[in-house]
């Protein structure tokens, strides 16, 4: 009679299967049901789900087949899927969150995730193509990265990353869908009507809805947060900076001199909501000729530069230019199919200057600013 799997090895091998939205192991956050060992080597593994209709449940049964049949003397893994009751709903979300209070994490005692809020001062200067390639860019090295499409009226943030599954909800709880490694919330989910429907959300239902984004959504233990704001100095801008007190700004801009006027804008409203300016980012720089060789200024030359010069003037501190993106179209392209250059081509000069870039920002030390520090003045609790 051959040898049966021991159960204490499918369990270990069970506590390397990670649930792909919440990234912990299934063993630790109630997801494991069952384990039952049948004759001829046949493994029973029952796992219940956050929520029916779990658009990750193929991804779940797949790793549980290939961690459970990697244990000796296995030779079939049947998984069994069931899904949680509401009263396991409470308890997973008592689990990830360790209370029942909303709040922001970010601006909690303890919180070190580094904010990072790319702006703009107008639209079309590839804000967003920078932020989603600068968030694939960060988590490729192994960081983990959050990106909030906070571009409420003009989204589009889930079709540059391909990440168009819905969140789950657990218990008032949103657990955002992953892609290319960032964990990505945004409007788009939330139109009934899909991508053409419109958001006519005025002042305070924009600030509402950061709020919850910040508050209702799972982000899990973030190393970087990065926030894709839209265009200009409105309200998100402005609510951004009560919320996330703590969040730097980078600002987006072209070599073209007319822009400049209008990107200095949205980072001199630092200076008013007391933010920090990390740097500026010049977009669509001048490329080699696929002729020549040539240095081709199509969009002029000189706009990140005089951004920034003109920053560190009007905020008396160094703005200094964190880096220049080529023009590529092949950045538009990867955009349009949810193939971030910097993974489909990450040799492309345009992915390297994303990749400084992102260095630079990995490298940056969390602040303190709006940060609760969970202290108090001796003798007071």
């Amino acid at each position: 009679m051959p040898d049966q799997p021991n159960e204490s090895s499918i369990r270990e091998a069970l506590a390397t299967v990670n649930d792909p939205e919440i990234n912990r192991p299934i063993t630790e956050i109630g997801m494991l049901k069952s384990v039952d060992i049948r004759k001829g080597g046949v493994v029973e593994v029952g796992v219940y789900l956050t929520v029916e209709g779990c658009p990750m449940r193929g991804t779940i049964t797949d790793r549980v087949i290939d961690a459970v049949m990697k244990v000796p003397d296995v030779r079939r893994v049947d998984v069994h899927l069931d899904v949680m009751s509401d009263e396991q709903r409470a308890e997973l979300k008592k689990t990830l969150r360790g209370h029942d209070q909303r709040e922001i994490p970010f601006t909690q005692a303890g919180s070190t995730t580094k904010i990072f809020a790319i702006a703009s001062g107008k639209g079309g200067v590839g804000k967003s193509s920078v932020t989603a390639n600068l968030a694939v860019s960060l988590a490729s090295r192994g960081i983990t990265v959050g990106l909030l499409d906070a571009d409420v009226y003009g989204h589009s943030i889930p079709r540059i990353l391909g990440a168009t599954n819905p969140p789950t909800m657990v218990e008032g709880m949103l657990m955002p869908p992953q892609a290319h490694g960032v964990r990505v919330i945004s409007m788009l989910p939330f139109k009934p009507g899909g991508v053409e429907t419109p958001v006519a959300f005025r002042g305070p239902m924009l600030h509402r809805a950061l709020e919850q984004f910040l508050s209702d959504v799972w982000w899990g233990d973030l190393d970087v947060l990065l926030l894709d704001l839209p265009p200009g100095t409105g309200d998100i801008a402005i609510s951004t900076a009560q919320l996330l007190p703590h969040a730097e700004l980078v600002v987006v801009t072209t070599p073209q001199l007319g822009s400049s006027d209008v990107a200095v804008r949205a980072g001199t409203l630092a200076e008013q909501t007391h933010q920090k300016v990390l740097g500026v980012v010049e977009n669509m720089s001048s490329f080699p000729c696929p002729h020549c060789g040539e240095p081709l200024d199509l969009f002029g030359v000189g706009g990140g530069d005089l951004v920034a010069e003109q920053l560190t003037s009007a905020l008396g501190t160094d703005v200094p230019v964190l880096g220049r993106i080529p023009f590529d179209p092949r950045l538009r392209e990867g955009g349009d199919k949810g193939e971030p250059l910097v993974l489909a081509q990450p040799d492309a000069p345009a992915s390297m200057a994303l990749a400084t870039i992102a260095d630079s920002l990995a490298s940056k030390p969390r602040g303190l600013a709006g940060m609760q520090l969970g202290i108090s003045p001796s003798g007071r609790g």
